[in-house]
């Protein structure tokens, strides 16, 4: 269990929509964080009720496609870390900061996973399979329809990128003094 319960969240919650008191003030009222405050905010304006209830703890293996739609979103909205993963309904907002730095470091690839399982069973032979590159003609449909749509979202990440970056290029830079 939690440390705080369903019922002292949505009463923080109302406390604060209710627009008497500022974050602190109520965070204060009701001791309780003011991090934790915010992000139960942000999980009821975006789901309501059910956004601020204690989700079940099993575990989550979001698709690389997933993840890249998240943060496709994330760029296209300017959304923070914090509004995207109350929007996707995602437990913990900093595993969006994580994908972002994989993304940036090995592209869509790098967000993918391999099952643990997999991993320990992998004989010799499977592993330098995986090393020859497939031809298109021995590979499925669907994967190539999958690739297909990886790399259209990589195109469309990197473009949304390029666009902030000249835009930012393009502002005057403020001196510190």
């Amino acid at each position: 269990m939690g440390k705080y319960t369903d019922q002292a969240k949505l009463a923080a919650v109302r406390d604060y929509c209710s627009g008497e008191a500022g974050l602190k003030a109520v965070a204060q009222r009701h001791s309780v964080n003011v991090s934790s405050l915010r992000q139960w905010i942000a999980g009821y304006r975006a789901h309501g009720e059910e956004g601020v209830r204690t989700k079940k703890r099993i575990p989550t293996n979001f698709s690389a496609e997933f993840k890249l739609s998240v943060l496709k979103r994330m760029r296209e909205e300017g959304l923070s870390q914090r509004q995207t993963a109350a929007l996707f309904n995602i437990r913990r907002f900093n595993v969006i900061g994580e994908w972002e730095d994989k993304f940036n470091q090995g592209g869509p690839k790098a967000l993918g996973r391999v099952p643990r399982e997999r991993r320990k069973t992998m004989s010799k032979a499977s592993s330098d399979q995986a090393k020859q590159p497939n031809s298109d003609h021995d590979r499925s449909r669907q994967d190539l329809i999958d690739e297909l749509k990886s790399l259209r979202m990589e195109n469309a990440y990197l473009e949304k990128l390029e666009a902030l970056v000249r835009a930012n290029a393009r502002q005057p830079q403020k001196s510190g003094r």
